[in-house]
């Protein structure tokens, strides 16, 4: 009989490929200095599974799910583990025009379901169990508009990964085996000025995504100058197309003086979304970026690990 020792414990990932949802919060919390606080912060994550089990179950249909993500700066105060291969803090990404910003997140917490009372009552206790360990950075709510429309009125995540090629684009293999099970996640908040792009005619917004608004239909990319965003945010190398996961909501109200689009990508590869966002920001040709982004301002931007629910698990035990 093999030593108990010896076993190794199967590797079970998050929640990365929950269905896209009606509802969603995103939560972007930091950690507070002490040992007190990461103590909390590791009992909270180390029993995520059992309080998402408690609060989905008066509905087992709407999907709960909650990712957690944590952040380059106390990955390894909190963990007790080197950090994942390309974990680093959000590097902004300095254009002529645009820059992606950089943000402060120790902590991501990324909650989904169908309905929004669910979703409600999970970071409610989540918050008050993590209480003065931590402080909230930014927390968006997002709502899916339409059939998976953003508020520009474009289908977002189109090219999602589906069934093998889902784990294969999101989740950490071989390459980082202390590390498996796990993905990279970078978030961003875009606010939209929708009486500029309303200026547009739907062949000119059409041109920008590239992709036509009423059916979602690919357009062809341009074969030199200035590229569409679908063009620039389609990542290939050596003839290998590399995808990522987006969970993309809108968020916000039309009352309000903020809404927009939150950008949320899950990656086996952090370098694929950075790739991304250096061609839609300095441009590909250098010069000539993602004209997307003059419609759309990003105002956050953090980079977590996402580790296996394995991993979150052994926290609680530490």
């Amino acid at each position: 009989m093999t030593p108990a020792s010896s076993r190794r414990v199967p590797i079970e990932p998050q929640t990365v490929d929950a269905p896209l949802s009606d509802c969603a919060v995103f939560l972007v919390l930091t950690i507070r200095d002490g040992e007190a606080s990461l103590d909390t912060v590791r009992s909270v994550l180390g029993d995520l599974g059992g309080l998402v089990a408690n609060v989905g179950f008066r509905d087992l249909d709407a999907s709960l799910s909650c990712i957690a993500g944590i952040g380059a700066r106390v990955w390894t105060p909190l963990t007790g583990q080197p950090l994942p291969k390309e974990l680093h803090p959000f590097r902004p990404v300095v254009g002529a025009h645009h820059t992606a910003v950089s943000t402060p997140g120790d902590l991501l917490l990324h909650i989904r379901a169908s309905r929004r009372d669910l979703v409600f009552e999970l970071e409610r206790q989540l918050l008050d169990l993590l209480a003065d360990a931590v402080d909230v950075v930014d927390e968006t709510v997002g709502f899916r508009y339409f059939d998976a429309r953003d508020l520009l009125g474009f289908v977002d995540g189109t090219a999602n990964p589906v069934s093998a090629a889902l784990p294969e684009a999101t989740l950490v293999g071989d390459e980082d085996p202390a590390h498996a099970g796990g993905s990279y996640v970078v978030v961003q908040k875009y606010t939209h000025p929708l009486q500029s792009w309303r200026t547009l005619t739907a062949e000119q917004q059409e041109a920008i995504i590239g992709r036509t608004k009423a059916d979602n239909i690919e357009l062809d990319d341009a074969a030199d100058g200035q590229k569409s965003h679908k063009t620039l945010s389609t990542i290939v190398v050596d003839g290998v197309e590399h995808d990522i996961l987006r969970d993309n909501m809108p968020f916000g109200s039309p009352g309000s003086a903020e809404f927009g689009t939150y950008f949320i990508g899950y990656s086996r590869r952090l370098w694929v979304i950075e790739k991304m966002l250096e061609r839609m920001f300095i441009g590909d040709p250098p010069g000539l970026h993602d004209r997307l982004l003059d419609f759309s301002v990003p105002q956050t931007g953090s980079t977590f690990f996402a580790p296996s629910a394995t991993a979150l698990e052994a926290l609680g035990d530490g």
